[in-house]
């Protein structure tokens, strides 16, 4: 196993541990602060999985099936618990974790047909902004909760504008058949 497929497993692994960190934050004392630095750490090694994998050619189809599953599953994992700690609305962990399922279900059409999504700006601005809307949100700074507010409507915007990017990019692929 290669380097950035360590990395993506690394990811994996840390799941079970930030959540168990976010959930035993609602107790006496807040363990808030090592979800955090559980959850950055996870975030950085999905930037560097893929920057090592495609500096050194490292890219495996192992690596091109976890590394988004790794992801959606920490992104999911800190929406699902903010949820439950009553940090975020239902609502808006429905609609990113859908967009998610849905490119999800388009990019496997498009490789049915032979045709690679690649990943556009737009999804990478929408991952930057989840990201920094979940660090905010872990944190839960009384001070920054409007700007938390402001970074949670951008997200979710994003999270639609990309949406919409690779619907129309990509509309060929549903009107394809084999």
């Amino acid at each position: 196993m290669n380097l950035p497929n360590k990395l993506t497993m690394l990811r994996v692994l840390l799941i079970p541990f930030f959540v168990a960190f976010m959930l035993l934050s609602g107790a006496e004392y807040s363990y808030k602060w090592i979800a955090l630095g559980i959850f950055i750490t996870a975030s950085l090694t999905d930037l560097l999985d893929g920057k090592i994998a495609r500096k050194y050619n490292l890219v495996t189809n192992f690596g091109k099936l976890m590394d988004p599953l790794a992801d959606k599953m920490l992104v999911s994992a800190a929406l699902i618990c903010l949820t439950a700690m009553g940090r975020l609305e239902a609502w808006i962990v429905i609609v990113i974790i859908s967009r998610e399922f849905i490119i999800s279900g388009l990019r496997q059409i498009a490789a049915d047909n032979g045709v690679v999504i690649a990943a556009s700006y737009w999804g990478k601005y929408k991952t930057t902004f989840q990201m920094v809307m979940i660090c905010l949100l872990i944190a839960d700074i009384g001070a920054l909760v409007i700007i938390t507010r402001v970074i949670t409507w951008i997200a979710v915007a994003l999270t639609m504008v990309s949406l919409g990017d690779y619907m129309i990019k990509n509309r060929q692929v549903f009107m394809e058949d084999k």
